[in-house]
């Protein structure tokens, strides 16, 4: 079989297309043949080295596929059968070891390249809008990067439950977009010298109930700086680099403040709540209510572009690996 593996931690080059013996199935694993596989921040930031991951390896966490075998003590799937799964270290290869917690049925009215760009963003989405600030109608948020993957489904989400939504993106282009997700003002990077004063201006000068903010070290101040009392910021993701540490003071001078950081194997723990969370998502795309974007599709052996692309910030939406 082909992968991508990583024998150092660096830039995109360190992302080679190898030939792997391929393994067999054991106790409660499925062997999937990969019909795509997500590309994610997290695989830059293990790629990078910031976050952990045992070399040599294969990157990629997310995908869907067809079942090819099913090992011993497996219950739930059986040659065959469509399948999605997360946070499964390997997942940029043409066939993957799934352990069967970690897959969950594709309904028949998604395609499996829809279901590979779905999980792991329209997972957070959720946890994010239902969980770490559960935004209800009539409160004004602020979204970073609301053109991409998770920022596009969590304005979708929070709009349609009657949420104001405070946007900010990077080019025109990219804003047209966010505003297609529905929301309500799109401020361009760059284009006001005071990018809290602005959102408060906004928001009648209380600031937002809660930031989400995925960006991380570029946009941090300023998230916290646009809160209002008692407000919410969530830091999901650091697509600019880590947010370094905090005075926790801050969040008191500034209002009683609420600061969370987030990670999706914390909300999908038990397999109850992951069948319910990936439902809700495949569900909202089926009935039209989630809308997802795929803003790219690399071969496989096209690896390095793909984490250049998403690292760049050239791109929008989800971006797919296909073997």
């Amino acid at each position: 079989m082909h992968a991508i593996q990583i024998r150092a931690t660096g830039g995109p080059d360190v992302l080679d297309y190898v030939t792997q013996p391929e393994r067999m199935p054991g106790d409660g694993e499925l062997l999937v043949e990969v019909a795509a596989a997500g590309v994610n921040f997290i695989d830059l930031y293990r790629r990078e080295g910031r976050y952990p991951m045992s070399l040599p390896g294969v990157p990629g966490e997310e995908g869907a596929g067809h079942v090819l075998a099913a090992g011993a003590n497996v219950d739930r799937f059986r040659a065959g059968d469509r399948v999605a799964w997360t946070t499964v270290m390997g997942s940029y290869a043409s066939r993957v070891i799934v352990p069967q917690d970690k897959a969950i049925a594709v309904p028949a009215a998604l395609d499996l390249r829809t279901a590979a760009a779905a999980l792991v963003q329209g997972m957070t989405a959720h946890y994010l809008a239902n969980d770490s600030y559960p935004a209800r109608a009539g409160d004004i948020v602020l979204i970073h990067a609301a053109a991409g993957g998770v920022g596009g489904l969590l304005t979708q989400w929070l709009t349609r439950r009657g949420v104001r939504v405070i946007a900010t993106v990077s080019t025109a282009e990219k804003a047209a977009l966010a505003r297609g997700h529905g929301a309500d003002v799109v401020i361009l990077h760059g284009a006001v010298d005071d990018l809290a004063a602005e959102v408060r201006r906004l928001s009648d000068g209380k600031g937002v109930h809660a930031a989400y903010d995925g960006v991380g070290a570029a946009t941090f101040d300023a998230s916290l700086d646009s809160l209002r009392t008692r407000g919410t910021l969530v830091i999901f993701g650091g697509a600019s680099g880590p947010v370094p540490p905090v005075d926790v003071m801050r969040l008191l001078w500034g209002g009683s403040l609420t600061l969370t950081r987030p990670y999706l194997e914390h909300f999908r723990a038990t397999r109850d709540e992951f069948e319910r969370r990936a439902g809700d998502v495949f569900d909202a795309i089926a009935s039209g209510a989630l809308r997802i974007r795929i803003g790219g599709v690399y071969p496989l052996a096209d690896a390095r572009r793909a984490h250049a692309d998403l690292a760049a910030r050239r791109t929008t939406g989800k971006l797919l690996l296909v073997p």
